[in-house]
């Protein structure tokens, strides 16, 4: 597939968005969401005048269903160019775009509907694979960082009538484990302590992998559940000897930082998760593995089956 440019139909047509949407959604056939039954033949487009666009009567079950239902897009009133077109947008701008220019280049009413559009993207962009990093041979490299403040509440008045707040944390942490030329899954984690970090490597990467890690004593006894543990001192200055390092890692952080810094600006701490998921889907869509801007998007765009996103749920925090 050519990369996608801002001039493709898909992003200015809604029904040439809605027929490559339905291409990607339905690859075998169109698919009853009521009774599953399968097959072009199965199901009748409605065509009358007060009936919207890309409506289908189910022949087994007589149900109506769209294109758009089970998705994220499901309900919305913004028309599926618009949305594709702003999944395109995030998912081509390797440092993100705000909600903010979101709202300028795609019309939008409000600042709110376009920051709730891209809450409802990165929850497609949310990785299910659940296969392990690494393997015989593969180098996986473990890290953290850590960005912003967290979020904390007064606890009390003081006398002179001023808030007082509790004891701040540093810090929000984020854990990244990166596959050595391939794919990375990233965590925000309340602490990163021991027990949580070695849960996360452990759970996510492959026995039989090098792990590398800097001297960090969260990873303490890494050698005993991996095919090595190799470290490199960045206390003493040493960021690499030989092919150890913890140089994708970094990489991940540095790009991550300055999307969350010059793009997105402020975000809360309930909602970091979801920036981390943004970054991560775009690492592991990049074009070293293959893929381009339009492959990236319609990766995004079938990320969107069976995921719905209300505006309650994006007012709070995921884990």
């Amino acid at each position: 597939m050519t990369a996608a440019t801002l001039s493709d139909p898909i992003f200015h047509d809604a029904d040439k968005a809605r027929a490559h949407f339905e291409k990607l959604r339905w690859p075998n056939g169109r698919t009853c969401p009521h009774c599953g039954v399968i097959g072009d033949d199965q199901s009748t487009l409605l065509k009358g005048k007060s009936t919207r666009p890309g409506l289908y009567k189910c022949k087994a079950c007589s149900e109506p269903f769209t294109a758009t239902i089970g998705t994220v897009y499901e309900d919305s009133k913004v028309p599926l160019n618009k949305w594709l077109l702003a999944t395109h947008l995030m998912c081509a701008n390797k440092k993100g775009i705000s909600a903010l220019q979101l709202q300028r280049e795609l019309a939008l009413g409000s600042y709110r509907t376009a920051w709730f559009m891209a809450h409802r993207i990165r929850e497609a962009m949310i990785d299910t694979d659940d296969t392990l990093l690494g393997g015989e041979g593969k180098v996986v490299e473990a890290d953290e960082t850590y960005y912003g403040k967290p979020a904390v509440s007064p606890t009390k008045r003081t006398r002179g009538g001023d808030f007082k707040y509790p004891k701040k944390r540093n810090s929000r942490p984020v854990v990244a484990l990166v596959e050595r030329g391939g794919k990375a899954k990233v965590f925000h984690v309340a602490v990163a302590d021991k027990a949580t970090v070695s849960a996360i490597v452990m759970a996510n990467v492959d026995p039989a992998t090098r792990l590398h890690t800097d001297e960090s004593s969260l990873y303490k006894g890494a050698a005993d559940v991996f095919a090595s543990h190799e470290t490199v001192k960045h206390s003493a200055g040493e960021y690499a000897r030989g092919d150890v390092n913890t140089n994708s890692a970094e990489g991940f952080f540095g790009v991550f930082k300055k999307g969350m810094k010059g793009v997105y600006q402020h975000c809360s701490e309930k909602h970091l998760n979801r920036y981390v998921t943004e970054f991560g889907f775009r690492h592991n869509t990049r074009a070293l593995l293959g893929f381009n801007d339009a492959m990236r998007t319609d990766e995004a765009l079938k990320g969107t089956v069976g995921k719905r996103l209300t505006y309650r749920r994006t007012d709070e925090a995921y884990v």
